[in-house]
């Protein structure tokens, strides 16, 4: 069986040693973070002649506003982008400073201790204190909807010492938060949020939305006064599409200079080596996941949850979606993750003891309603997972839904679906995902007790901790991880300082600018 694993396309390598290391080093008792500044390029290059940029996406966002809106859509746009955080996960998966310029972590390691940088601004003009962050902080307590907020929850207090100084205390040890930090939910907005976050966005980054255009594009516009540095591009247009074909057309005419995590691996393999294209594969934190409803039959029974695993081929599927690009992992972790361990072999492909599982259930001549988003890797997978269950004795009915609002909408909030497919792309999310409340409905409280244990623990005590409770989370079979997506990016040969890796949410732009003519 052909396993591909996810490289870091700068570094070539997984991040998990990277963070290991960086995670041991930050919590030694009262230690000072010492790592490089970061900033995006600074100015066009010499000889610089264009400054603007059209990128082809898929999922388009709905608006705005992260904090009330589900998917991934929006913070991929404006995570880095447009809204910063305190630190930032760098390319090669390590914890660098962003807003923070440096940070202490007390012996207890219950208090961290940031300070902020001088001369920065939001692009309304506002300076940026110590105020704004304990109320952003504070708000994915209050008034954050998304679930993804719960990933805060281990904050007890955030307290401005002065304008430059954030002190921030957790109500128990943790791993994993200054990870968090780094992520949408750790995403500095003013104080005042006096303008609405569903049309607007107010942020520290190099780059403000000036124009949405519904089903069409949203542009970016370079800020000169960017604290970093004015960024290379004036103008980054964002255009929004599901066909794939048109996007590729477009990037032969000139009319897009990138088509990110767009193209079908096929694609992909058609255009390396073309003249005037450049292909490039990232990693990503983007679990593709088949997605039971466990509170409504036939998933309500964990053996035909089991039984629907042994009857899918993974690799197949992966070979058919993204023509063999990404990995088989088995569990929603990534290679990047400390606590990875490769469960690709659990539930094997093996058609007898999906048949022999659905007959001990009581569960023949099974027919299910498969809601699939109108996203092209999700409708291909669909029609191979399709093929497959019908050879177990299932049969299946494939509903294409518009992503994202119909799919958000009937699937994700109203949890009005048997199956469904999808990639979540928010790093470390597992424990989201398996919160009761969840689309999924996985509820298995032992399950995010032991993971809560294993994150006030030592570090090697978390690592531990949460292989178990990612085993554990396997065996139930929530859902299946058919693949561990890659990111393709297809660019004008020319343009450089691409991001590939998807180490977060973000689409990150800050670094693209053309290379010198």
């Amino acid at each position: 069986m052909r396993l591909r694993r996810p490289l870091f396309a700068t570094a070539r390598m997984t991040a998990a040693a990277c963070v290991a290391a960086l995670l041991l080093a930050a919590c030694n008792a009262g230690g000072t973070a010492n790592i490089p500044a970061y900033g995006p390029t600074s100015g066009a290059p010499a000889g610089e002649t264009r400054r603007d940029v059209a990128i082809a996406v898929g999922a388009e966002p709905v608006n705005l506003d992260f904090t009330t809106t589900a998917g991934a859509a929006i913070p991929q746009l404006l995570l880095n982008n447009v809204y910063e955080t305190l630190v930032k996960i760098d390319q090669d998966g390590q914890i660098i400073p962003l807003l923070a310029e440096s940070w202490t972590i007390s012996d207890d390691r219950l208090t961290y201790d940031f300070t902020l940088r001088d001369g920065v601004t939001f692009s309304d003009g506002r300076a940026l204190t110590a105020a704004d962050v304990v109320a952003s902080f504070d708000r994915t307590q209050t008034d954050w909807i998304n679930a993804l907020a719960a990933q805060m929850s281990v904050v007890a207090s955030t307290e401005a010492v002065s304008d430059s100084e954030v002190r921030v205390t957790l109500s128990r040890p943790s791993n994993q938060w200054l990870f968090t930090a780094a992520t949408a939910v750790g995403a500095i907005f003013p104080a005042d949020i006096d303008f609405d976050l569903k049309t607007t966005a107010v942020g520290t980054g190099p780059f403000a939305v000036t124009e949405v255009s519904p089903g069409s594009h949203i542009t970016l516009q370079g800020r000169s006064d960017y604290w970093g540095g004015a960024p290379a591009l004036d103008t980054v247009t964002v255009h929004y599409t599901t066909d794939t074909s048109a996007a590729v057309n477009g990037l032969r005419a000139g009319d897009f200079d990138m088509v990110w995590n767009l193209v079908t691996g096929d694609q992909a393999r058609a255009l390396d080596g073309q003249a005037g294209i450049q292909v490039i594969e990232g990693t990503s934190t983007g679990d593709v996941l088949l997605s039971f409803n466990n509170t409504v039959a036939p998933f309500d029974d964990v053996r035909v949850r089991r039984a629907f695993a042994y009857a899918i081929d993974r690799e197949a599927v992966m070979e058919s979606a993204v023509a063999g690009y990404g990995t088989l992992v088995g569990a929603m972790v990534t290679p990047q993750d400390p606590y990875f361990e490769d469960l690709s072999g659990l539930f094997a492909f093996d058609p007898d003891q999906a048949r022999s599982l659905l007959a001990e259930a009581g569960a023949t001549n099974l027919h299910v309603t498969f809601d699939v988003p109108n996203l092209p890797y999700a409708t291909t997978a669909a029609e191979v997972i399709q093929s497959q269950l019908s050879q177990v004795g299932v049969t299946v009915t494939i509903n294409i839904l518009e992503f994202p609002a119909v799919w958000l909408d009937q699937v994700f909030q109203r949890h009005d679906f048997q199956m469904s497919v999808i990639m979540h792309s928010e790093p470390r999310d597992l424990l989201t995902v398996m919160q009761p409340g969840y689309y999924l409905g996985y509820n298995n409280p032992a399950v995010l007790e032991q993971a809560a244990q294993a994150d006030a623990g030592t570090y090697a005590q978390w690592v531990d901790g949460m292989k178990a409770v990612v085993r554990q989370i396997a065996d139930d079979v929530p859902g299946v991880v058919l693949y561990l997506a890659p990111t393709l990016v297809v660019a004008a040969d020319g343009l450089d300082g691409i991001n590939a890796n998807a180490v977060t949410e973000s689409m990150d732009l800050t670094s693209l600018h053309w290379r010198n003519q």
